[in-house]
């Protein structure tokens, strides 16, 4: 019985912690969108719900393409010092703007590069000032 509590509780705190990354990140999300308007577009209707969808696709994608990604650019990631990496984060980007079409539109290359560093920045440091404080204190 003891165990099983355990369990549950490992379970409950682990799906918090991805709730609390997959809301941020939205946040995140819908934040770039509103800075770049014309280059980075997320539909807000329904209270931002697509802002939410765009991050848990990115997260799986990030857990299921991005490894097979990272590896087949490794020799490119290694020449360049590690530069062409916000590059394979743009292409996560883009995979996901296919995938959801008219919600989520990427124009251009430069723009959406930047905002795919600014969205690593800041998500490093929602992770590192406000999420792990959170989940610390539980």
């Amino acid at each position: 019985m003891e165990n099983t509590t355990k369990k549950l509780k490992k379970t409950t705190i682990r799906f918090f912690d991805w709730l609390i990354h997959m809301l941020g990140y939205a946040l995140i999300l819908i934040l770039m969108s509103v800075l770049f308007p014309k280059s980075f577009y997320i539909n807000n209707a329904f209270f931002g719900i697509f802002g939410l969808i765009v991050a848990v696709i990115i997260y799986w994608l990030n857990q299921t393409v991005k490894p097979m990604i990272v590896l087949f650019t490794l020799p490119i990631t290694g020449l360049t010092l590690g530069i062409f990496y916000p590059f394979i984060n743009l292409i996560i980007l883009y995979f996901v703007s296919f995938i959801l079409g008219s919600n989520f539109i990427i124009h251009g290359f430069w723009i959406p590069l930047l905002i795919s560093i600014l969205i690593s920045i800041t998500n490093m440091l929602l992770d590192s000032l406000i999420i792990k404080p959170v989940l610390e204190k539980r």
